[in-house]
């Protein structure tokens, strides 16, 4: 393991303010500032990458380069079992590169038309990257998966992408149907972050 504590700043290789607002309530115990890139003016990354790792991998590298600070970036996507893992790394642009998210979802359930219930298992993909600088030799990898199915028709008005289509088992719901706090408990990008926090140790105890 590279360092046993997360760096007091680092960049998030993100511009969604959301995403910086949950992760510095969650660092605040190992007391890390979480900064936006685009607070940096850091440009997108290619996401030229062949798996959610190597594109993880990217964006956290690009930022680090940009901003000279440790960095964290996730690459996550869906992959359903009958269309051998598609969209995966596309899941975003599944249905164009300016696709809107009711627009892969629409193109996710015409792929899926007529597929019974039984064979429509899918999966969320989440792999997430810490680096320390541009080179770092050993960076923190972390991935984890949420298991669904996918409906035939959305659900529900939380969330965002394909939530509205994904039934998660143990909840008997869609995601977008959960409570944003019950869902940060339990998806991929949550579990994925635990795996993270676990390399590290707070400086002090969280309280």
């Amino acid at each position: 393991m590279p360092t046993t504590r997360l760096a007091p700043r680092i960049v998030l290789a993100t511009g969604n303010a959301g995403k910086v607002r949950e992760m510095n309530h969650i660092l605040a115990a190992w007391h890390t500032q979480v900064h936006a890139q685009s607070e940096f003016n850091v440009p997108e990354a290619d996401e030229t990458g062949m798996t959610f790792v190597e594109n993880a991998m990217i964006k956290a590298r690009n930022a680090c380069s940009h901003t000279k600070l440790p960095a964290l970036a996730d690459d996550s996507g869906l992959e359903v079992h009958a269309l051998h893992g598609e969209p995966g790394i596309y899941s975003a642009r599944y249905a164009g590169p300016n696709a809107s998210d009711k627009d892969n979802v629409e193109k996710l359930l015409a792929a899926l038309h007529g597929v019974p219930e039984a064979q429509r298992g899918a999966r969320f993909v989440c792999a997430m990257v810490y680096l320390r600088h541009p080179r770092d030799p050993v960076p923190v990898i972390c991935q984890a998966t949420w298991e669904g199915r996918i409906l035939t028709a959305p659900r529900g008005e939380h969330g965002f992408g394909y939530d509205p289509v994904f039934w998660v088992h143990e909840q008997n719901c869609a995601s977008a149907e959960l409570p944003p706090d019950v869902k940060n408990r339990i998806s991929h990008r949550a579990q994925a972050l635990r795996c993270l926090l676990d390399a590290f140790q707070p400086s002090t105890p969280a309280p």
